[in-house]
């Protein structure tokens, strides 16, 4: 009832408000002060929101009320609750009183410190009958699958979810129990799931995937089995409460099969194995049959061409992947070049640009397999029926495409599948473009490395040859290795090996321009030590002009590849049968005597080059005719596999052992200390020694006395008489004149004559002056001038060599063909 002094606005607002059952609300602040009222409140204890706002909240609970205690400690506690709950006696505006249920939630306020949020639904009269009616459609229509099972396990009674999900009526379920409703090794599980409640009356969980009739592909269910209890606490029956799974397990899925591409793709920096990667990731967890084809310029480590590769595209098949074994739906094998007309998906997509998913058998798609008869007939033998053809696209260049296909699982691919294997794809790409740009890099470094090192060896009277190069077979890439055989005056012969720090086309190019330094500084005839240092020197001054431009990574680069870059410079001569070396940084090469004794060299070790510390040493040996001498690269000895002490003795007792041949005895060496695929370049040189025979070498003392210039004239022209050369006597006799007189004339003695038949006839004389000759054009009445230039004209090459205590004129001529 209302008091009769209240308005009749006030009285037909409560009705109003309690008809509508709006929910009474107001907040209170922290010290307990009515901040807000609303209208369901006014209705319901009849104040205006003018005569209770701002007042304490307290006044409206009754004296009596248990709340008051209770609403006080909230206030002043020091951490109060985040909600308050229970029931309350309220007084009214006309003095009476009503037990309300209240709710009261402590929340934070915009203009403030946290305020309360006090509820309370209105009171309203009780129909048991509607409620009743509300929990039978709730059980029948609500979201939840269930089913009520009796003791013997028997349907008694499902839920309109459940009758759809199933496509059976009431009627044609009741009375069966879950394997007859699904037959299955799953259903069958959760049975004797159910059974465990019914003797235990525990509830258990258990998630169950299976296939459903009129369902495309099986579902996935998370369900709970409850007892039901009779009125003395014995269980009747159970309750199934079921979910549908399916989406957010299919998206685990899916998600865990992005993750395990993104760890398994991309292993290696090979194209065909990041391809196939690909294919053993999708095939069978997302397809049935999976092909990766690539343009033939990407396998080949070229560079596409950009845009959409046009009509009748060719592709080579780089790696296939199915269910059965051996792949027998392959119609190409991998290495195969096949055109794709304009109407398949595999021409469609690369021309969109975008993957594409077809399901049944397209009529384009039919068209083009019936003119295949060999695919028309895989298509119908394994019953293809659902396809998607993505393109592998990196950097906005097209590199080829992956085509994913399904003829075992019955369901066919879904806009979601598409979506994976594009993101799977793109991931894909970017590896298999990594793989190219490597490949490219490494066909030219590659390329430019055997380019820079010696095709065939020089012939040589001094040694018997052999070599063998090996590259890299790792991600990083050819190195900067490389041997070199130099011809030199006296029929001597130089014998290098190096290594360049770093891989890649730049660490080849830095080792191009050190065999070239190499090279020319041989050509000057230095010794060993000498040519290191002057080597070093060199390095140096390229380092300091790389280093003036510190803004170029590039320069940088070829600065660090040349910089600690080892070498080893061995001359040898086979009249004297000497040895000189001299090493920078380099590993001692191993010697093997006639006798079959193999000892590394000890010789002094010397800094890398480039490093400008520490001079170098040379060390001479005499080396019986028949020796050994092995130069190799660090490659050889040091690996992962194998200490570094243990490789050189098994270098030094392979290299022991007789051998057929040199290059046999090199495919022994790498077969030994290699038998994998190494991880750095490895350049391997044999040399065996030979001498010159007495017959082949005729020297004279020559005294400092014009005269003696006919008489050598004379000797030089019987020795080419006693080695069949009499064609060749004039123009030595010349030669043989105009070096003994300049050395007469311009040098000190003693002056020494030397004639050699090796591949060439070679005159050398020498003097103790350190002064060496040079060509100059002479004038019209010059008396002198022209010999040197008489005798450029008359042989194949002249120069000249110092020693310490003396210089060397050589001169060769070609040795006349019989």
């Amino acid at each position: 009832m209302t008091r009769p002094d209240s308005p009749r606005d006030e009285r037909s607002v409560r009705s109003d408000v309690l008809r509508k059952g709006a929910t009474a609300k107001a907040t209170v602040d922290g010290h307990g002060i009515v901040t807000q009222w609303n209208e369901a409140a006014r209705g319901l204890l009849g104040y205006l929101p003018a005569e209770i706002v701002g007042r304490p909240a307290a006044d409206l609970l009754h004296d009596a009320s248990p709340a008051r205690a209770e609403v006080s400690a909230a206030l002043c506690s020091p951490s109060p609750p985040t909600r308050l709950n229970g029931r309350a006696t309220l007084l009214r505006r006309d003095g009476s009183t009503v037990e309300l249920g209240l709710l009261a939630h402590r929340r934070a306020s915009t203009a403030g410190p946290p305020e309360w949020l006090v509820v309370s639904a209105i009171p309203r009269p009780v129909h048991a009958v509607e409620d009743e009616e509300l929990m039978r459609r709730a059980l029948l229509q609500g979201p939840c699958t269930m089913a009520v099972h009796d003791s013997g396990l028997r349907l008694r009674w499902a839920n309109d979810d459940l009758r759809q999900v199933l496509g059976l009526d009431h009627e044609e379920m009741r009375g069966l129990r879950l394997p007859e409703l699904l037959p299955g090794p799953d259903t069958e599980a959760a049975e004797r799931t159910m059974r465990r409640v019914l003797e235990t009356g525990e509830q258990r969980e258990l998630d169950l995937t299976t296939p459903i009739p009129g369902h495309p592909r099986p579902l996935t269910w998370s369900i709970d089995i409850a007892p039901l209890l009779d009125d003395e606490g014995r269980v009747a029956g159970v309750i199934l409460s079921a979910h549908d799974m399916t989406g957010p397990r299919t998206a685990r899925q899916r998600l865990t099969l992005l993750n395990e591409a993104s760890v398994r793709i991309g292993s290696t920096l090979d194209i065909d194995r990041t391809a196939q990667e690909l294919a053993d990731v999708a095939a069978p967890a997302l397809a049935d049959f999976v092909t990766v084809d690539l343009l033939p310029t990407v396998h080949d480590g070229g560079e596409p061409r950009p845009g959409s590769p046009g009509d009748h595209v060719l592709l080579r098949r780089v790696a296939a992947q199915s269910v059965f074994p051996g792949c027998p739906e392959a119609v190409l094998r991998p290495g195969q070049v096949a055109a794709y007309p304009d109407l398949s998906p595999t021409a469609e997509c690369l021309k969109a640009e975008r993957g594409l998913l077809r399901q049944g058998i397209d009529p384009a798609v039919a068209r083009w397999a019936d003119e295949d008869p060999a695919r028309a007939a895989v298509v119908r033998r394994f019953g293809f029926h659902s396809t998607m053809a993505v393109p592998l696209r990196a950097r906005g260049i097209t590199l080829g495409v992956a085509n994913f296909s399904r003829h075992r699982r019955p369901e066919p691919f879904e806009e979601d599948d598409l979506l994976l294997a594009e993101e799977m794809t793109a991931r894909a790409a970017v590896c298999v473009d990594n793989a190219r740009r490597y490949t490219h890099e490494r066909h030219t470094a590659l390329a430019l490395q055997r380019s820079l090192l010696p095709r065939t060896l020089p012939p040589s009277a001094a040694v018997e040859l052999a070599s063998s190069y090996r590259p890299a077979d790792s991600r990083s890439g050819v190195g900067g290795d490389w041997f070199d055989v130099i011809r030199l005056a006296g029929a001597r012969v130089a014998l290098v090996v190096g290594d360049v720090v770093g891989h890649g086309v730049r660490a080849s190019a830095a080792m191009g321009r050190l065999r070239t330094a190499v090279r020319t500084l041989a050509d000057v005839d230095l010794p060993p030590d000498e040519l290191l240092t002057h080597l070093d020197d060199l390095i140096n001054h390229l380092t300091a002009e790389s280093e003036s431009g510190a803004g170029d990574p590039d320069a940088a680069e070829a600065a660090y590849a040349q910089v600690g870059a080892t070498c080893l410079y061995a001359v040898y001569d086979p009249v004297s049968r000497r040895c000189s070396l001299a090493r920078a940084g380099h590993p001692p090469p191993v010697l093997v005597t006639p006798d079959g004794t193999a000892t590394l060299l000890d010789l002094p070790g010397g800094p890398p080059l480039g490093l400008g510390s520490l001079p170098f040493e040379a060390v001479d040996l005499e080396l019986p005719e028949g020796s050994l001498l092995a130069l190799y690269t660090d490659g050889l000895i040091e690996s992962r596999c194998q200490d570094v002490d243990k490789a050189i003795d098994t270098l030094r007792r392979t290299l022991a052992r007789p051998a057929d041949s040199l290059d046999g005895l090199c495919r022994t060496v790498l077969a030994k200390l290699l038998p994998g695929h190494p991880a750095d370049d490895v350049a391997l040189l044999l040399a065996r020694t030979r001498g010159l025979g007495a017959d082949q070498v005729a020297t004279w003392e020559l005294p400092d006395d014009p005269a003696v210039v006919a008489r050598a004239r004379r000797d030089a022209a019987e020795r080419l008489a006693a080695w069949g050369f009499e064609e060749a006597a004039f123009t030595m006799e010349l030669v043989v004149s105009e070096l003994v007189t300049n050395a007469i004339r311009h040098a000190t003695p003693p002056i020494r004559l030397r004639l050699i038949h090796d591949r060439t006839l070679i005159c050398e004389v020498s003097d103790s002056s350190s002064t060496s000759p040079h060509l100059r054009r002479a004038r019209a009445f010059d008396e002198g001038g022209r010999g040197l230039l008489l005798v450029a004209q008359l042989t194949e090459s002249w120069g000249t060599r110092q020693t310490a205590t003396s210089k060397t004129i050589w001169a060769e001529l070609a040795v006349p063909t019989p």
